[in-house]
């Protein structure tokens, strides 16, 4: 106990020297290959009840890795944008369609990312846009489900991600989605693990500090799939999660689990009014 105690103690402690060290980037502005404007900061939605002012993680990012997600060229999660591309005009199952069978580009899916995750009313569940796409896969192609957090499910959402940079995050959490919205609500601000840590406590009460050497975002999830320095990979929301739990000391939740599902539709309401901007690129 008194160990847990002065991990706690040390970590507050830590947060709160560094008060003040680092600002957002407040007057950045981000334009992709200076024709596509995203939105950076805006209003927070009307259901958020303690910020004024949502931010997109790319704010809090070093100049030099905001300019890597301002040209494509330079982006290298377009690498994996590419290789989407490749998994979309795949066939694949007994019936022999790829996705491009039905929608014939990744072009006429141009908004669809910005309202995921959303309410399926065939399955009576919130689906995420993994979940729409391997029912897509088993009920039209005939084919096996992509992993859910695997290489190809990843990089055909950041193609999905790509073609609607720019349009505005628009998950609606009312209706038959509200009870899930809130139990996203409740695991967001619920404490666990030996640091008694929730999300809210460093992406809502500390945002914007530093953590040590880490620059302390709103935790928005609009840049997902994003490109991580830290690894050198295209990286799931879910597994983000599961490196936020991780780092609280508490079991995680595994990907595509209900629990992640409601954390993600709760998340990406908070974004609501915020660009796509995936695939972004975080440290």
């Amino acid at each position: 106990m008194r160990k847990m105690m002065t991990s706690v103690a040390a970590m507050t402690a830590a947060i709160a020297l560094a008060a003040g060290a680092a600002s957002a980037g407040q007057e950045d502005n981000l334009v992709v290959n200076e024709e596509i404007e995203i939105v950076v900061r805006t209003d927070a939605p009307a259901h958020m009840e303690n910020v004024d002012t949502i931010y997109s993680g790319w704010t809090f990012r070093s100049d030099e890795t905001q300019a890597l997600q301002m040209d494509d060229f330079d982006n290298p999660g377009m690498i994996f944008v590419d290789m989407g591309r490749e998994v979309f005009d795949a066939a694949a199952g007994s019936e022999g369609k790829s996705c491009a069978s039905c929608h014939e580009s990744p072009e006429n899916l141009k908004g669809v990312k910005a309202v995921y995750p959303k309410w399926n009313d065939q399955a009576e569940e919130v689906y995420t846009i993994e979940m729409q796409i391997n029912e897509c896969r088993t009920d039209r192609m005939g084919a096996e489900k992509l992993k859910y957090n695997g290489g190809d499910m990843t990089n055909l959402v950041a193609l999905l991600a790509s073609v609607s940079r720019g349009m505005p995050v628009n998950v609606a959490i009312d209706g038959p989605a509200q009870s899930t919205w809130e139990w996203g609500k409740e695991l967001y601000y619920s404490r666990t693990g030996q640091l008694e840590l929730s999300c809210a406590n460093c992406h809502e009460d500390n945002y914007d500090n530093m953590i040590r050497a880490d620059h302390l975002s709103q935790g928005q999830i609009n840049g997902f799939p994003a490109y991580r320095l830290k690894n050198a990979k295209l990286n799931t929301v879910h597994d983000r999660f599961k490196g936020c739990v991780r780092d609280t000391r508490a079991e995680t939740y595994a990907p595509a689990s209900p629990e992640f599902v409601a954390l993600e539709l709760y998340l990406s309401s908070r974004g609501n009014g915020l660009s796509v901007e995936g695939p972004s690129v975080r440290n």
